[in-house]
């Protein structure tokens, strides 16, 4: 695929056309592209994180447009929803298979891919897509979990090894850390030897280190476990002592800075938060990121 040629946009037939608030119907004119990742095929504790994407994006409607907090309107930017990428259920090497492809027919259109999971598992197929496309890639991990296991019960391809296997394409010392505090002490071991690990925080570790990641292509792959369950507990493996959304706001507005050339936000599971709290979180996260990211 060329530079800028457009692809057929929605996957699925059956996708109702909900879509998240403000998208742009022009593939082709679009600078970023949402799409949803529904897969749960590893989650070791409780299920349901297929049924994110869907909900995300239903909930956006409640958004307003406008970002006080970037004094930035989605009307300003143009991204194009193409609903859910359609995987085959329960394989995760297939799954991670479609996803780096379809992520890769986006970088080639030159467009912005931002995937919404989904478990953890699902941002392997983009950021190898990512690391394919710019080989000076940095990844920014921003999670509760170190997700650094060599296997998981026996499984290589899991939402607990994904960022090991991404350490294994594109070196750990382009791996950075954010907001870690759970873990095997093996994990822990390895990431602060290895990865550029900063537990337990986010926006002051970030800000410390923009000077090394400006001008380096950057993909953000945002679990949203990463907060404390008091603000998002609909989520698999929640883990206390978290960070507030005041903070993960913070550190977006310093991804301004930054050359991002993907994203992604994982492991939202709508059925476990019926006071829709977390999804609202993450629609909003979905709206400040896009700000902050596309230029």
């Amino acid at each position: 695929m060329t530079q800028g040629q457009a692809s057929p946009p929605v996957f699925n037939p059956a996708y109702s056309g909900n879509v998240f608030i403000g998208a742009t119907q022009d593939f082709a004119a679009a600078q970023a592209v949402i799409y949803g990742m529904p897969m749960d095929w590893t989650v070791s504790f409780r299920a349901g994180t297929r049924l994110g994407p869907a909900r995300i994006r239903e909930v956006s409607v409640g958004l307003e447009e406008y970002s006080p907090y970037l004094d930035r309107d989605l009307s300003e930017i143009r991204y194009f929803d193409a609903g859910d990428v359609p995987l085959p259920f329960g394989n995760p090497e297939k799954s991670v298979g479609a996803l780096h492809r379809y992520a890769s027919t986006l970088f080639a259109a030159g467009k912005l891919p931002f995937g919404l999971g989904g478990e953890h598992l699902a941002s392997l197929g983009p950021i190898l897509a990512a690391a394919d496309a710019y080989p000076d890639l940095r990844v920014l991990h921003i999670d509760a979990h170190t997700d650094l296991r060599e296997d998981y019960e026996g499984e290589r391809l899991s939402h607990a090894t994904v960022i090991r296997r991404v350490c294994e394409r594109i070196g750990p010392e382009r791996v950075y850390q954010f907001g870690i505090r759970s873990g095997t002490r093996e994990e822990f071991s390895w990431a602060r030897a290895n990865t550029r690990f900063f537990p337990f925080a986010l926006f002051d570790p970030l800000r410390q280190v923009l000077g090394e990641l400006r001008g380096h292509p950057v993909y953000v792959t945002w679990d949203i476990d990463v907060f404390d369950p008091a603000f998002a507990p609909g989520t698999g493996t929640a883990e206390h002592g978290g960070i507030s959304p005041q903070e993960a706001f913070a550190a977006i507005g310093l991804l301004r800075e930054l050359r991002v050339v993907g994203l992604d936000l994982v492991e939202v599971s709508p059925q476990i938060d019926p006071s829709e709290l977390s999804q609202i979180l993450a629609a909003k996260l979905v709206r400040e990121l896009l700000l902050a990211c596309v230029r």
